[in-house]
């Protein structure tokens, strides 16, 4: 014991000592503050002092080492005797309280007896772990789990023991908490924990330690049990894969955990789950990929990938795992089968079908791998396809237009919903769109010379112009979205009608864009737009107006000069017919049977018609040359050609059941005025055959039948033929139809004038190639007049520049017309450059 040393001092009488030595000094108390000076003399044991005076005191205990060493092991005793309780699962006769105060007492005693005790814990637990309550018993069922199902066995086993001894591991970190905390923290860099050393353990006991068997040493060693234990997670695995109910979920879970802490789950279990994935992927793909069409191998690849990813989120596998197991789902399922994934036919009856789902998650799986590019190439092909056989369908022509729309339509609908708006899709679209609307070869099917899709186009708005959005199929109104997107944009809401049909127009002209000849087009809207303007078919006028400033602003003012000329004679017609009646009234002059109506129209800024020849009644001659002979008097030097086939009239007509107003054409009217003339005879004689209407009208034959079809074989037959046919013949009669019944009291029946003959049709497409005729070789001089001389192939490239506006030219035809100049002394060839002739 060490030794202490202190001066002394006090008070007394007289003087006295400065330092008392107990060995030699008599013990005194004097009485200066003690009450007398009386001296008491004691002997004293301690050896005498010699030197500086001073008290020291010194331990008179003998030393006691025997008993403190079996004080200690008597401690350790009740350790051990505490641990073997702990491992056999029983209760400690000690408490923990008395046991964690003896632990502390042997780490006080010094760093050997903490190492010492630490040591005795590792062998202890060390021999625990490889005996034959842990070890042992998991070999014995590793042994006798054979079979299926055995490597799972194994795997509860190893659990189950886990747990236990995280339990018993727990008690001994409480009790042995001070020599974690004194001793094993502070040696940390050589010393593990009691936490690390228990898990270690048990992993070297579990997935290092092999054994013999013990009955045969002949025999290899054995596996250590981790083997097993892997194999039996991945054939939880399996089990999941294939939907086995034996799949343990809660296992599987703290199966991962336990190898996560052991730290062998990176370096064991993810490269053998990885690999037996790779495995099972591979099946997969090739199983299905011959017995499954391309929608069911999306989707059995769309369900296996998010299996797979929920597997990893729910059992806490780890983010490399989920990252590698991914990866090589995509490059089996998706690159290695993008052939299947990019077939042109199959991809195509998906599309056809209207799959967007399907498509959707096809795209998404591209685009997992990076190569939802690929599908532009299938995308584009279906296009050039399923429009070409619209465009050369020529028994269903007059559903082309609405036909295209829908394919635009649902072809949008899937680069909304299904491509996620990607731009490269809807570059192919509009690509693909514009080769197969201007490929001749599918024009060539309707022997017109010219793209009949500019015709169809034109005839289309003609039919929302005239109809409105009753003449339109339900699948290309708008939906919800699209009402959401024009809201959201700052346009009308497309459940508005007006912003509908404004809607529909634009759509229409999307495929106006992509024709090359708008020459086509520009003649058939023109000839539709004045059938309606002449007739009043126009739904509105409004939308009239809106189309017009809408081509306006597509093509420029060129292009729509004439048909804002149109509407200004409209307007003029008007005022002329205004000014007519004002003449008529101040001569007193009136007509009580006929209340005429004159168009005046240019003759420049609206179709050619050509004259056909009828024999009017007196009453509307007359009416006709009254205004006739005003007009040349108003304006002198103009003159005017009447365009009978282009009028129309109400005629009252009095039937059994009723008088009703039919608006008819000037033809029919000219037609029905002729029963007048048998009225009241017997029924019998009140007929009139084909060749009397005939020769009552003048008019040609053609013309006739189609007049006399449309009154007796149509719908609505205010006339009654003999014999009863759709076809009109020479041999014909016809009687009014006194039983007509009709519950509307004005009923149209002149629809036939709206309707395009063939002739006619093919006279405007030829009118539209004569134009064209010109039209190239007008270029062709003003080419030649500015640049003097050129080559055959800079000539012919400048003509197709300049003309491509108006459509397409063919080089055959531009040769064709440098040839005609050539004729005409314009230009002239020598060798092989063409020289202006001024």
């Amino acid at each position: 014991m060490p030794t202490y040393s202190a001066s002394v001092s006090a008070k007394v009488q007289g003087k006295r000592p400065e330092v008392i030595d107990l060995t030699t000094h008599d013990l005194a108390m004097h009485n200066s503050g003690f009450g007398g000076s009386r001296r008491q003399l004691a002997t004293s044991t301690l050896q005498p002092h010699k030197g500086a005076k001073k008290l020291v005191i010194k331990n008179l205990r003998a030393p006691t080492t025997a008993r403190v060493d079996q004080y200690y092991e008597r401690i350790w005793q009740e350790l051990d005797a505490a641990l073997t309780a702990i491992f056999s699962g029983h209760s400690t006769q000690q408490p923990w309280e008395l046991l964690y105060r003896g632990v502390e007492d042997i780490c006080r005693r010094g760093e050997t007896a903490s190492a010492d005790l630490a040591e005795r814990l590792r062998s202890r637990c060390e021999a625990h772990l490889t005996g034959d309550q842990v070890l042992g018993r998991i070999r014995a069922g590793s042994t006798s789990a054979t079979g299926p199902g055995g490597d799972g066995t194994v795997l509860r086993s190893v659990l189950g023991q886990w747990k236990r001894w995280s339990e018993q591991l727990l008690i001994i970190r409480w009790i042995y908490s001070f020599l974690d905390r004194s001793f094993l923290l502070k040696n940390s860099k050589t010393l593990q924990t009691i936490n690390d050393l228990g898990i270690s353990q048990f992993r070297r006991a579990v997935f290092v330690t092999s054994h013999s068997n013990r009955d045969d040493g002949d025999k290899p060693a054995v596996a250590p049990p981790g083997t097993r234990v892997l194999a039996g997670m991945c054939e939880l695995v399996g089990y999941d894969r294939r939907g086995d109910e034996r799949f343990d979920g809660a296992l599987f879970k703290d199966s991962v955990t336990m190898l996560r802490l052991f730290g062998v789950y990176g370096k064991s279990f993810e490269p053998r789950f990885l690999a037996e994935s790779h495995e099972y992927f591979l099946e997969f793909a090739e199983e299905r990929s011959v017995s499954y069409g391309l929608k069911d191998y999306i989707n059995a690849c769309e369900r296996l990938l998010v299996r797979e990813s929920e597997r990893c989120d729910v059992y806490n596998l780890d983010s490399t795992t989920k990252r590698q197991l991914r990866d090589d789902a995509h490059h089996i399922l998706i690159e290695k089968y993008s052939s299947k994934l990019l077939d042109n036919g199959s991809v195509a009856r998906l599309l056809a079908a209207n799959d967007v789902e399907s498509m959707k998650a096809l795209y998404d799986l591209l685009k997992l791998s990076g190569i939802q590019k690929k599908l532009t190439d299938p995308w584009e092909d279906y296009i050039g396809k399923a429009g070409a056989e619209i465009v050369g369908d020529t028994a269903r022509g007059d559903d082309m237009v609405v036909r295209l729309l829908e394919l635009r339509r649902a072809l949008d609908i899937m680069i909304r919903d299904a491509f996620s708006k990607d731009e490269d899709f809807t570059y192919g679209l509009r690509e693909e769109f514009g080769n197969f609307i201007n490929d001749q070869k599918n024009s060539s099917s309707w022997n017109t010379g010219t793209s009949k899709v500019g015709e169809m186009v034109a005839k289309h708005i003609d039919m929302l112009l005239r109809g409105g959005l009753k003449t339109l199929p339900a699948t290309l109104l708008s939906d919800v979205k699209d009402r959401a997107a024009a809201e959201k944009s700052g346009l009308a809401s497309t459940g508005d009608e007006d912003a509908e049909l404004d809607r529909q127009l634009d759509h229409a002209l999307e495929l106006f864009r992509f024709i090359e000849g708008k020459d086509v087009f520009e003649a058939f809207y023109k000839k539709d737009l004045a059938r309606r303007l002449l007739m009043g078919r126009s739904a509105s006028q409004d939308a009239e107006r809106n189309m017009l400033q809408k081509l306006k602003s597509e093509c420029g003012s060129s292009f729509t000069h004439n048909l804002e000329q149109m509407f200004k004679d409209q307007e003029l017609a008007k005022d002329e017919m205004a000014s007519y009646r004002d003449f008529v009234s101040s001569t007193g002059r009136t007509s009580k049977a006929i209340d005429l109506t004159v168009n005046i129209l240019s003759a420049a800024a609206w179709p050619t018609y050509p004259d056909v020849r009828v024999h009017l009644p007196q009453e509307v001659l007359e009416e006709i040359t009254a205004f006739d002979s005003y007009y040349k008097n108003k304006h002198t030097g103009r003159r005017l050609t009447w365009k009978h086939n282009l009028a129309h009239c109400v005629v009252k007509a009095r039937f059994d059941k009723g008088v009703r107003e039919l608006l008819v054409s000037a033809f029919q009217a000219v037609v029905l005025v002729l029963f007048n003339e048998v009225e009241g005879k017997p029924k019998d004689e009140a007929v009139l055959s084909y060749e009397q209407i005939l020769q009552s009208t003048g008019l040609p034959g053609p013309e006739l039948k189609r007049t006399l079809q449309s009154l007796a074989c149509g719908k609505i037959r205010v006339l009654a033929k003999h014999p009863k046919g759709k076809d009109v013949s020479d041999t014909d009669t016809f009687t009014v139809n006194r039983a007509f019944y009709d519950p509307k009291v004005r009923i149209k029946i002149n629809q036939i004038q709206l309707k395009e003959t063939k002739e006619e049709n093919q006279e405007t497409h030829k009118r539209v190639q004569a134009d064209r005729q010109f039209e190239t070789q007008a270029a062709i001089v003003r080419i030649m007049k500015s640049r003097k001389t050129m080559t055959h192939q800079q000539l012919v490239a400048e003509v197709i520049n300049q003309t491509k506006a108006r459509g397409a030219v063919d080089p055959a035809d531009i040769k064709l017309n440098i040839e005609k100049l050539i004729d005409k002394d314009y230009i002239e060839r020598e060798g092989g450059m063409y020289t202006y002739l001024a």
